[in-house]
């Protein structure tokens, strides 16, 4: 057990007692205060008296349906948040990650796998956080050789922003991306992204030349955790591109690369 005083927040909202046990003592051993509810409606109420920095949240609940309680705590939370369920069907995986949710763990789990999974959403840049998960070790250095500006196995992660001259916004005709404060507009409009779909955005933004394969914006998104569930990448990336209207043959920003991946239409 993690004797150091925990220094985030989780909501363990799991219907199910032995479940939400084992989800508790795992975050509690790595440093989290964790609040427990077995209900998505005590779920919402914790989440916003306690202001976490993750949410577990069990899609078969009794009252509410994990997926409605996400696109509620979404309404007023920006905490991680990871859909727990022993459902089979893919759809519900889709659905979930559609209105917001960061990861999807099928039942049954093991602690080594939340805790994998949790470590690396934490990795991921959020502003005024540090990025790794209390009590875990930090990120090793990249391999000698290996290019700041290159994502590759060495050197997964690629700053959004880099490159861009002192944290100006990032304009590509109509779209303007300000890393430094996660603001997107577009034709003058601002959007309204959720946290993975702007990392996402201002990671390919940043290098619009690049052509992008699945298992880097992985890698660079979601950290090594993710390396084979390509398909996360290809639902996000799909939300994200109907909130900049790109539809059809002849996407205003976003294209597809057969075969490898995506990346961004030359203005």
């Amino acid at each position: 057990m993690d004797e150091s005083s925990p220094d985030r927040r989780a909501v363990v909202v799991e219907d199910d007692a032995d479940m939400r046990m084992l989800l508790v003592r795992t975050l509690q051993r790595h440093g989290f205060d964790v609040a427990e509810a077995g209900t998505g409606a005590d779920g919402l109420r914790l989440a916003r008296a306690h202001v976490p920095d993750l949410v577990t949240l069990d899609l078969n609940l009794p009252d509410l349906d994990g997926t409605e309680v996400c696109r509620r705590l979404r309404e007023f939370s920006n905490a991680y948040v990871v859909m727990i369920t022993g459902r089979a069907d893919e759809i519900d995986e889709l659905t979930g990650l559609q209105i917001g949710a960061d990861d999807y763990i099928s039942k049954p789990f093991s602690p080594r796998t939340v805790q994998a999974r949790i470590e690396a959403m934490f990795r991921r840049p959020r502003p005024g956080m540090p990025q790794s998960m209390p009590g875990s070790p930090a990120a090793p250095d990249a391999a000698p050789g290996a290019r700041a500006d290159v994502a590759s196995p060495a050197n997964p992660t690629i700053p959004a922003g880099a490159g861009v001259p002192d944290g100006r916004p990032i304009v590509h005709g109509s779209l303007v991306v300000d890393v430094d404060a996660r603001l997107v507009t577009l034709d003058g409009q601002e959007l309204t992204l959720t946290r993975t779909e702007f990392d996402l955005l201002a990671l390919m933004i940043g290098s619009p030349r690049r052509v992008w394969t699945r298992e880097m914006l992985l890698r660079s998104v979601w950290g090594d955790g993710w390396a084979t569930d390509e398909h996360l990448v290809e639902v996000h990336v799909g939300n994200l591109r109907r909130k900049l209207g790109d539809r059809g043959k002849n996407p205003r920003f976003i294209r597809t690369v057969r075969g490898v991946g995506y990346g961004f239409v030359t203005p």
